[in-house]
């Protein structure tokens, strides 16, 4: 990708975080805790990979999953997944974690992603000192030394998560997020952990009745 196109494009999504969306339909707040709803979680294990300083990332190699989630493919040492600290986005479909059907903004969330990675000359990563309970690296994201949690926010296709789980030993980008969570005004779509309980319970009621489809 050439630099003025690069440029071009990281210029749009810096736009898009300035430019405040429709008038949309409001939500009520979301809640501190966990659904109780939710299944419980696998211990965290400690991170072997380096962590707690800045990690220079090729953009290139960074794959958009959702709005929240990347993999990351260093060169000859596999693919590393990322769940990206500060922040919950509307979920995409995932029938294969029984997620049958995308969440409302989760397809422009997943979008603006996909610009804002691709736009980037330059990506790092900041890694906390435990994995997820499922395994994957929990860690901020910079682009050009911009928080991407922080951009996201700004586009009000995010929620924030640091209410919820913590600041993860990082409280300086957890402010930061926290400061850009109070500009958001009511956002337009549901929790998305509330979201992803409705969808267990749908896909479970559909696998029993057989008319569940992992493709």
């Amino acid at each position: 990708m050439s630099f003025p196109f690069r440029a071009a494009l990281y210029g749009l999504v810096l736009a898009f975080c300035a430019t405040p969306l429709p008038a949309q339909p409001t939500r009520p707040a979301a809640s501190p805790r966990r659904s109780t709803s939710e299944s419980p979680r696998p211990s965290p294990k400690p991170q072997p990979r380096p962590h707690g300083t800045r990690v220079e990332v090729d953009p290139v190699r960074i794959v958009v999953d959702d709005g929240d989630s990347v993999a990351i493919r260093w060169p000859g040492a596999g693919e590393e997944v990322v769940r990206i600290l500060g922040i919950d986005t509307p979920e995409v479909r995932h029938p294969e974690h029984d997620i049958p059907y995308a969440q409302a903004f989760g397809p422009e969330a997943r979008a603006f992603a996909m610009g804002a990675f691709a736009a980037a000359t330059r990506a790092e990563l900041l890694r906390a000192a435990t994995l997820d309970p499922y395994g994957r690296s929990l860690g901020y994201l910079f682009l050009d030394g911009r928080n991407y949690s922080v951009l996201v926010l700004k586009a009000r296709l995010a929620e924030e998560s640091v209410s919820r789980y913590g600041d993860n030993g990082f409280p300086k980008e957890a402010a930061e997020v926290l400061a850009a969570a109070r500009e958001q005004g009511p956002l337009a779509f549901e929790p998305p952990a509330d979201y992803r309980t409705r969808m267990r319970e749908l896909s479970r009621a559909m696998k029993a009745r057989g008319e569940y489809s992992e493709r």
